[in-house]
């Protein structure tokens, strides 16, 4: 694992490693020379980005958070958050189908056995599989305990049955972490989590889904019809899925929260460049008020969603709760994005409404953060929530 934030100084320490460093620095490059060059061409067609993957693999820029003993780099939450910020600045659809992994798999970190580990994890970082993660249900999105999936127990295999959508990756995955009820009259506490695999009998899945924006993320539609899982493949319990679940969240959010800072961060240099070569009455935009605040407030909600986010990731890679700060950031982090996306297009005035530059795709890219990863509002409840505790 690479070093932490925090090394042996007493109080306040917010610089990073060197070995941090490094990786910042490996992915930043990688989204300039690889990432930012195609970016375009993923978001016209809505390919997936096979090419990038591979290179990406080779480098190490995905499957971050698998231990180093199942071919992964053991990286920590904050090191995926370094990581996902820079990918993201360079095209948050590329970056999003390269990381999805990472969140496919916590389900395994969280609960998996090491049997399940030696298993799947090596499919991934060395036979190059991708991974997709089904908890979101037609109806049944915010309201995670509302999934109707059922999978039913019958000697040594679950019969799994329902239909999950809006699964990010799932049109090339090779296996996914599935929610199920295996106990549906216990509403949350009757939730199970299984690993599943693409080929089983019984799985399919749907064309991609036609959406605003990230459109390299392809998503699609995953049914489940009497598809028979061997029990070996339950994580942990059968009941313990929400708690799954939640424990994911703590370890998801920070991630998503980094990649929209690096949305935000986009929007800022993309505006902050504009501003200072497009001139009017004589003179560089940025020196009319008018805009100059906006940018300053671009630069305000970058560093605030950055500090939010790494807070939020330290907390829990020391072991801390961290659920506010998470959600804290994650809401924050998410506005921040979709705010600096819309005010670059407005920077940019008529040719930001054009795509032909690309702030007309932040915009486009920027306003899922508000939705995926639980809402903006459900955000906001978890929260007020814990406020109350």
């Amino acid at each position: 694992m690479l070093a932490t934030m925090t090394e042996t100084k007493p109080g306040l320490h917010l610089e990073l490693s060197e070995d941090q460093i490094m990786l910042q620095n490996l992915a930043r490059d990688f989204a300039r020379k690889e990432i930012i060059p195609q970016a375009e061409h993923y978001d016209r067609t809505g390919e997936w980005p096979w090419p990038i993957w591979k290179k990406a693999l080779g480098v190490g820029l995905v499957n971050l958070n698998i231990p180093e003993e199942y071919g992964g780099m053991g990286a920590n939450v904050l090191e995926e958050c370094i990581v996902g910020e820079e990918l993201a600045y360079g095209c948050s659809g590329i970056q999003t189908a390269l990381m999805l992994n990472q969140l496919a798999t916590l389900p395994i970190l969280v609960a998996g056995s090491d049997a399940q580990k030696q298993k799947y994890f090596p499919r991934l970082t060395e036979g190059g599989e991708i991974m997709a993660y089904c908890m979101t249900e037609p109806d049944a999105g915010s309201d995670v305990a509302g999934i109707k999936t059922t999978a039913v127990r019958k000697g040594d295999t679950f019969i799994l049955n329902g239909a999950k959508t809006w699964i990010t990756d799932g049109p090339v995955a090779n296996y996914f972490t599935v929610f199920a009820k295996t106990d549906p009259a216990a509403r949350h506490r009757g939730m199970s989590c299984f690993i599943v695999e693409r080929s089983w009998p019984g799985v399919s899945t749907s064309k991609p889904l036609e959406k605003l924006g990230q459109h390299a993320a392809q998503a699609c539609q995953v049914f489940f019809e009497n598809v028979e899982v061997p029990a070996e493949n339950l994580l942990a319990r059968e009941g313990d899925g929400f708690m799954i679940g939640m424990k994911v969240f703590d370890k998801s959010r920070p991630p998503v929260a980094a990649a929209a800072t690096g949305v935000a961060r986009r929007a800022l240099d993309e505006a902050v460049k504009y501003a200072g070569e497009r001139h009017a009455f004589g003179q560089a935009i940025h020196n009319y008020q008018g805009v100059g605040f906006m940018l300053a407030d671009m630069k305000i909600r970058v560093e605030a969603a950055r500090m939010l986010t790494w807070k939020s990731a330290w907390l829990i890679d020391l072991g801390k709760k961290n659920t506010t700060e998470a959600a804290v950031a994650k809401a924050y982090a998410a506005d921040a994005a979709v705010l600096n996306a819309v005010d670059a297009v407005q920077v940019f005035g008529g040719n930001g409404y054009s795509r032909e530059y690309p702030v007309e795709k932040l915009m486009r890219d920027a306003k899922i953060y508000q939705i995926y990863e639980g809402t903006t509002q459900i955000q906001k409840n978890i929260i007020l929530r814990e406020l109350y505790k």
